[in-house]
């Protein structure tokens, strides 16, 4: 944890020097820093909620005994500093953010207003039983400084992120510096390279002990992983010495699967992260009156520089792949009565997906 927030802090200083009229050799004074944290908030917030009712599991191999497995209350920890332009459509009734917000528009590669904008949360929460921690870091700099014309060196957007989804199993950080093409009032055409670094996803540990029948020799791993087997009295145990099976039904079916989701895990975390330079492509729209709003962004990674490593993600899927985001807002009140919705945003990387969305209408009665 502290790694990655050195991390966070180094690069935040790298995009300071790489944003117009700061320079890391004039430092930023108190002018630019009150500028910087002007309309940011801080925020903390605890939420929690009853889990899963409690549930009875029967045994008959003493007589009958009953016991009772209870599941722990949800909870979500939420600490974060944001400096974010709300859009149109965007509520503002809510008082205070308490980290259960779903700002779809923070995905979006473009901000509501030029210069930059922040966001930095992190997430501890257990749900049903499984704990997580979520975190959402970025830094984003659009700039438009007046250009008259449609080509624009100066019309450009850069974006710094770290995302951690412990639901999704997905963490990476992500740095895209894109030029921007206007196309009328409310859309922009996007295209530049995006650099990646994760873990190297596609890397399977298990592939070593496969057999050419599609078996794994799992009783060889799990020796090799500290467990040993007393084939005469048919025990097993586990590496501190424990009895975690008398019978071969209960190894198969209940350590087994925790030996390999223990090797994997012990495997995935010995590996150094990779990097990935990848070219993109995308637009964003926004549009919007007190009746009718649509904001929409997607970016497309069709091509991805292969290094020749050996756990690139090219030698998984024979070569190329597509990596793709997006992310859509769109209402419309029909009358005064009557207003419909629809929002949500959809991620594709190195073939894992996550994504969240919601719709619904409202209708008042008078």
């Amino acid at each position: 944890m502290v790694k990655k927030l050195i991390t966070i802090l180094i690069t935040v200083l790298l995009v300071a020097c790489s944003i117009p009229k700061t320079c890391c050799g004039q430092g930023i004074d108190n002018e630019e820093l009150k500028k910087l944290l002007k309309f940011s908030t801080f925020y903390a917030a605890v939420n929690g909620g009853t889990s899963l009712s409690d549930v009875d599991v029967f045994s008959i191999d003493n007589g009958l005994s009953t016991q009772t497995i209870s599941t722990p209350y949800d909870y979500n920890l939420t600490i974060g500093l944001r400096k974010i332009a709300r859009f149109g459509y965007e509520n503002k009734a809510q008082t205070f953010y308490d980290g259960t917000e779903s700002n779809y528009s923070d995905a979006a590669t473009v901000g509501k207003v030029k210069g930059v904008e922040y966001l930095f949360e992190v997430d501890y929460k257990r749900q049903e039983g499984e704990s997580y921690l979520d975190q959402h870091h970025f830094i984003r700099f659009s700039s438009d400084e007046g250009c008259p014309d449609e080509l624009c060196v100066n019309f450009f957007a850069l974006k710094l992120e770290y995302l951690e989804d412990g639901f999704a199993d997905v963490k990476y950080f992500e740095m895209s510096e894109r030029y921007r093409h206007r196309d009328g009032r409310h859309l922009s055409w996007n295209v530049g390279l995006v650099h990646r670094l994760a873990e190297p996803y596609g890397y399977n540990a298990l592939d070593e002990w496969m057999l050419s029948n599609g078996n794994i020799h799992y009783t060889y791993l799990a020796l090799q992983e500290g467990y040993t087997v007393d084939v005469y009295n048919n025990e097993y145990y586990n590496p501190a010495g424990e009895v975690v099976a008398t019978s071969a039904e209960v190894w198969e079916a209940v350590v087994i699967p925790q030996v390999l989701s223990d090797y994997t895990q012990k495997k995935r975390n010995e590996l150094k992260k990779t990097i990935q330079h990848s070219f993109v492509v995308g637009f964003d729209y926004y549009k919007y009156n007190k009746n009718t709003w649509l904001h929409a962004w997607a970016s497309l990674m069709p091509y991805h520089y292969d290094d020749g490593s050996e756990f690139s993600y090219h030698n998984y899927v024979d070569g190329q792949w597509y990596d793709y985001s997006g992310g859509l807002i769109y209402g419309i009140k029909v009358n005064k009565q009557l207003g419909y919705f629809v929002e949500g945003k959809y991620n594709k990387y190195w073939n894992r997906e996550w994504y969240d969305f919601k719709l619904g209408l409202n209708y008042t009665i008078f």
